[in-house]
């Protein structure tokens, strides 16, 4: 058993309750991240001798809902703030540590959860860091704080003061289990094939996976082949946007290169968007020549690679599509321009 169903404000209907709330576990036992629960269970039984911990992993993953799982269960007052939306020293003082010192509101024990300290490390240095640890010094209540990284060093404050735990992203079995739940709950027609596939679309982002289930069967309650991949070509299409700007809105070809290596698209496809968008945002005729001789060399190479199997010249595809045709024109082209396929 790997979820329950959420508790949500009574005056919600039901059906318009995101699944990520109805479906959020209410106890320990429950949590996808068992090995991390285990971990965050030690650290509150050793308390005070670490008054804090920090959960570290990418978003999605269920690190806040593990929290909440856990003071469900164990009846905690949990207060929860969010660094990134204080975070000089006085706010954090005022905010986080007016909250370390208060006893809880209905006389029991309480857990204070920090989200997103990531937020703390600015270009500029607000104090933020050193003074949530002072506050995580004299917390008289466990504190659980999370983050995507903390591997800068302006966080070693408080990653001495603290239990630092590694939150993975979750695995593909265990949110297709998850997934199953959720379908069966919802009466919704999905076999293990699709939910696996949905789970591994995800890359580990629970979250992410489970508000897909939702949008894809809101209508038909069947999780169809279809529809996983008008998915899949969303996703392409979402993540090519940031790739292409890199490429046609900057002349630096360091900044370029490497712009579609997270894209999950084939350099062919690529190469099509590039050639057909910079078009549309090239309008001076060298700049446009420049960039057309990038292309076609590109393509040059594309034709060596299927006729010779020379794998070796994919680099240079990548890098005259990408630098080649960034560094084409002589500088950038103001306004906005919404690519197309």
């Amino acid at each position: 058993m790997l979820l329950t169903g959420a508790v949500f404000d009574i005056g919600m209907n039901r059906e318009s309750v995101p699944w990520t709330i109805k479906y959020a576990p209410m106890t320990t036992e429950v949590v996808a991240q068992q090995d991390v629960m285990r971990q965050v269970l030690s650290f509150m039984a050793a308390f005070p001798k670490k008054r804090a911990c920090i959960l570290v992993g990418p978003s999605g993953v269920g690190k806040t809902a593990l929290v909440y799982a856990l003071t469900t269960q164990k009846k905690l007052e949990v207060v929860e703030t969010n660094a990134s939306d204080y975070r000089t020293a006085a706010e954090i003082e005022s905010k986080v540590g007016g909250a370390a010192r208060q006893g809880s509101l209905f006389g029991g024990s309480k857990l204070l959860l920090v989200d997103e300290i990531d937020g703390l490390a600015g270009t500029k240095d607000r104090g933020g860091i050193p003074a949530l640890a002072k506050v995580i010094e004299k917390s008289a209540f466990p504190m659980i704080l999370t983050a995507s990284d903390i591997a800068d060093k302006r966080y070693s404050p408080l990653s001495k003061l603290a239990v630092v735990i590694q939150v993975p992203p979750v695995e593909t079995t265990v949110g297709a289990a998850v997934l199953a739940q959720i379908a069966k709950a919802e009466n919704v027609k999905a076999d293990d094939l699709s939910l696996r596939s949905l789970s591994r679309r995800g890359g580990g982002d629970l979250r992410a996976s489970i508000n897909d289930l939702q949008a894809l069967t809101e209508g038909p309650r069947e999780l169809t082949k279809h529809a996983l991949d008008q998915l899949a070509s969303r996703d392409k299409e979402e993540s090519i946007q940031p790739a292409l700007i890199k490429v046609l809105k900057n002349t630096d070809a360091d900044v370029a290169r490497g712009a579609f290596d997270a894209v999950g698209m084939d350099l062919n496809e690529a190469l099509l968007w590039v050639d057909y968008n910079m078009g549309k945002e090239y309008t001076k005729p060298a700049d446009l020549h420049r960039g057309y001789e990038a292309i076609s060399k590109a393509d040059v190479f594309l034709g060596r690679i299927r006729r010779w199997q020379h794998w070796r010249f994919l680099v240079y595809v990548s890098d005259l599509m990408t630098a080649g045709v960034a560094s084409a024109k002589d500088e950038k082209y103001p306004g906005m321009t919404t690519y197309q396929r």
